[in-house]
This record gives structure tokens, sequence and C-alpha cells, in this order.
């Protein structure tokens, strides 16, 4: 016997796109009247530019670009309305199909998901701790700086500016970095976040009546999810950095300045 369709499946039939045989993703409507997606037009558009003219990929007829390229050509209001109801639809199939087993297999994707979450809340909370050490360290060795030139002539006025230019630079270095693993490191908590409301919405559904995709799609973000080591990556991207001030009268040198060097991970790194 033959298993009946779905209504999403058969809507599916009057919302596919004839280049990439799927289903319509942002709808654009051609003057000739045929329907594609944007993406498939911008493909078959390469090397084109607005206003230049290029034929249907369905029936040949030629129209002209638009003065904002393909992404101007206007949306099909109807077709779009479909795909929200078929979204409708097949959100509604998935939760009539879902069965026990990939109830509990959710659950147990939730809860492994779930640790990563505090692992990933964790480094937050360690980048941020370092984060603010670093400032203050990098702070001290700014007054370390300034009280040893203060005691200096005037003339050694150049040579503290440039040393606490020094300093910013690291600063700024290294901030930078520690703001780019939280951006990378709080871009992984929300995908982790995502993923856990997604799978508890799942498993507030009362009917369970088979297998379904949306169940199986959320074992494989899970998987894929826990691939990600976020401390090996953090520790991978922030190594250890030291900074020092030498004061000048330490320096075991003919041609040292009148305030002193910075030292950043244990090597003399700016001797003005």
């Amino acid at each position: 016997m033959a298993r009946q369709s779905s209504a999403a499946e058969e809507m599916d039939d009057i919302m596919e796109c004839s280049i990439c045989t799927e289903v319509f993703t942002d709808p654009r409507v051609l003057p000739c009247g045929h329907i594609f997606c944007l993406h498939c037009l911008q493909r078959c558009s390469q090397g084109k530019r607005p206003r230049d003219r290029m034929p249907c990929p369905l029936c040949r007829i030629a129209f002209t670009i638009p003065d904002d390229g393909i992404p101007g050509l206007p949306k099909n209001i109807y077709i779009e309305k479909l795909l929200r109801v078929r979204n409708l639809l097949v959100q509604q199939e998935a939760r009539e199909k879902m069965s026990e087993a990939l109830r509990q297999l959710v659950a147990e994707d939730t809860g492994k998901v779930t640790n990563f979450l505090e692992v990933t809340e964790d480094a937050l909370r360690r980048i941020e701790k370092e984060k603010n050490d670093v400032i203050k360290h990098l702070a001290d060795v700014e007054n370390e700086i300034n009280t040893a030139a203060d005691k200096l002539i005037a003339a050694i006025q150049r040579d503290k500016v440039k040393l606490l230019s020094e300093v910013g630079s690291i600063r700024l270095k290294r901030v930078k970095q520690l703001e780019t693993v939280k951006q990378e490191v709080e871009q992984y908590m929300m995908s982790l976040k995502s993923f856990v409301r997604d799978s508890e919405t799942l498993l507030r559904s009362r009917t369970a009546c088979g297998v379904t995709k949306p169940a199986k799609s959320l074992h494989d973000r899970a998987d894929e999810l826990m691939k990600f080591d976020v401390i090996g990556h953090v520790d991978s991207s922030l190594p250890p950095v030291s900074v020092t001030f030498i004061s000048a009268k330490l320096l075991d040198r003919d041609d040292r300045n009148l305030v002193g060097a910075i030292t950043e991970e244990g090597q003399l790194k700016h001797v003005i």
C-alpha cells in the first residue's frame, strides 16, 4: 500500500525551484513570470553586472538585471506566504510523528549539551577575569613607568611617551585577542542555548507517532556542537603573556635609555 503524502509534501510540488529542485529559498519572480531561489539566480548570473541582459533559466526570455543587482528582483509574496504555511505544517507533522525513543534521544543530547554549556560559561568567566587582570597589570606597569620618569629631567619625556605607547600597543593587542576569543565562545554558547531551547520544545510535545527528521537533525546538531573543544580553543588562542617594566638602573647595557625597557613573554621586546 502506497504511503499517503503529507500536506507539506503535496505543497512541495508547487514550491520547487526548477534550478536546485529544492523548496524555494527567498523566491524571486522574473518578468516572464518564472520563479527561482535568489541564491540560484545569483549563481546563474555570475559575471553579470547591473543593467546587463540575461536569459530566464527556464524559458530563456531575456530580462535586464536591476540597478541593485539580482537581489533587486521582486519577491513573490504568494510563494512566501505558502512557504510559511508549509513550515507550520512541517512543524505540526513533526510533533505528531515524534516517538518516545526519539524523546529519550533528545533528552540525552540535552543533558550532554547542557554540560558543554556549563563548561563554556566557565570559559567565559575565565576570559573576563584574565582580561581584567591584564588591564590591571598593565596599569601597574604604567604607574612604574610614570614614577621612574618623573624623577628624571625633562629631557627623558620623549622616552617615557614611547614606553607608554608600547604598553598601550601590548594592551590593545591582548585585549583584542581576548575580545575576539570571547565573541567566538559567546557565539558557541548561543548555539548551545539554541539547541537546548529547540530540544525542550520537542520534549514538551505530547504527541508521539514515529520517527521524525527534526529530532534526527537535533541529534546531528548535538554531535556537531560537542566536537568543539572550547577549553582547548581558548588555550590555543590565548597563549600566556607576561609584561614587565625594567627600570633603567637595572639594565646592564652601555646604551640603555633614561627610563627603562618593556619585556613581553620573557624577552626584551622594546628598548627606546
